[in-house]
């Protein structure tokens, strides 16, 4: 049986002449032929370099925090792999601070390995809040700048011609001044004129008619 012309390798180095042939004669279309090759090659160690950077496909679950010293939760997101880092602190009475009440991602999130997570804990002292410029203001503006700084106010009311007006705040029975720095778990009393009582004031648009005798 005669063999095929191609498997011959007689006719081998007249192949290798052609390509070579044709590589001469064309050598603006084998430039582009080699740089389409090489931006292939460079593409595909990208690709394979951002997979293994990205641990593209890899995964972990953030365990719940929420409610832990944050020591404590500080070494669970370690021994699984995760940064930690607290970024913000807020003042709540009802827990002990230093304790996580916020966490970002949340709890039973998929995410990379090595991703930090942000926490909010209870501050280990209260926040400090500045008394406003609370003098001879109406009660309802009085009352709204504590409130506004999230004081608890207590109102009372004292002897005074002018009703409705702040004339004072204490904190413990000591005076408080504009100005000044406290505590934002402060309880404040602020003191309202209450306005004089007509019952109480005299009238003395008239004169006794004993009061001057005409001699």
């Amino acid at each position: 049986m005669a063999s095929h012309p191609a498997n011959n390798p007689s006719h081998r180095p007249g192949i290798y002449k052609r390509l070579l042939n044709f590589t001469r004669q064309h050598p603006v279309l084998m430039n582009i032929l080699y740089i389409f090759i090489t931006a292939f090659i460079l593409i595909w160690m990208l690709l394979l370099f951002l997979d293994s950077w990205t641990h593209h496909g890899d995964e972990a679950i953030v365990p719940s925090l929420k409610g832990q010293p944050v020591e404590l939760a500080e070494m669970n997101l370690t021994d699984n792999g995760f940064q930690c880092e607290v970024m913000d602190s807020v003042f709540e009475s009802a827990h002990k601070p230093g304790t996580v009440v916020e966490q970002t991602p949340h709890a039973g999130a998929r995410v990379k390995p090595g991703r930090t997570v942000y926490l909010t804990i209870v501050a280990f002292s209260p926040k400090m809040v500045t008394v406003p410029d609370f003098m001879n203001v109406s009660r309802r503006q009085g009352l709204s700048m504590f409130e506004g700084l999230g004081l608890n106010v207590n109102i009372v009311t004292v002897t005074s011609e002018y009703k409705d007006l702040v004339l004072g705040a204490k904190s413990g029975g000591v005076p408080l001044h504009p100005g000044q720095r406290i505590p934002v778990n402060t309880k404040i009393t602020l003191e309202v004129g209450g306005g004089i009582d007509p019952d109480m004031v005299e009238d003395t648009s008239g004169s006794s008619d004993n009061e001057a005798v005409i001699e």
